[in-house]
């Protein structure tokens, strides 16, 4: 970074704090942002202010949303009486990306892992249970990433919600659509003999 005047370095340092961000791609965008109109700049630097400023968790499923309720929870269009539990937002996103659920969310805000200090009690369980108590639920889908953490905190929900009277499933884990098994891991293909389905 040396040749760059004080206020660029600082720059480039800040957008190297980014995920996935090294300092060759955090230099590329300090010079775009150098390079860039004040009005652009501006209505950059706004949109990150508001993000920090306006978005927070929704009070029931605690996605992210702008108002007290996030878009799903208000829509009176979808199922309530299903929850699709995820770990984060990104999950959720994806989900919805698919086109092919109409319930609505809980989102744990991530997933046990004892080696990361991170408990059932620094998740959103405790909601979760409340919002079973406290509303109608036909059926909870667990919806936790198929690794280690995901796989922890699915099986601590099934042990959790078993005998609550509700409906509790798992997504399923397999093969992709247009997957070659001679290229597949063998922890997908164990999980896609465990989880076959009837033809």
């Amino acid at each position: 970074m040396s040749g760059y005047a004080l206020p660029i370095r600082n720059l480039i340092r800040e957008f190297a704090k980014f995920p996935g961000i090294g300092e060759k791609t955090a230099t590329r965008l300090a010079n775009h942002v150098l390079h860039a109109s004040v009005d652009e700049v501006r209505v950059f630097a706004e949109s990150l202010l508001d993000v920090k400023r306006k978005i927070h968790l929704c009070s029931v499923c605690f996605n992210l949303a702008e108002g007290e309720l996030c878009e799903i929870c208000a829509d009176r269009g979808r199922d309530h009486g299903t929850i699709c539990v995820v770990e984060d937002a990104d999950s959720l996103i994806a989900l919805e990306a698919s086109g092919g659920y109409n319930g609505v969310y809980h989102v744990l805000q991530g997933a046990i892992s004892p080696l990361d200090g991170i408990g059932p009690e620094q998740l959103r369980i405790a909601e979760l249970i409340a919002r079973l108590d406290n509303q109608e639920v036909n059926e909870v889908i667990i919806a936790t990433n198929p690794d280690t953490s995901g796989e922890a905190t699915a099986l601590f929900l099934l042990k959790l919600l078993k005998g609550r009277g509700v409906k509790v499933s798992r997504i399923a884990c397999g093969v992709p659509m247009g997957g070659d098994l001679r290229y597949i891991d063998k922890m997908t293909l164990a999980k896609s003999l465990e989880f076959r389905r009837s033809a």
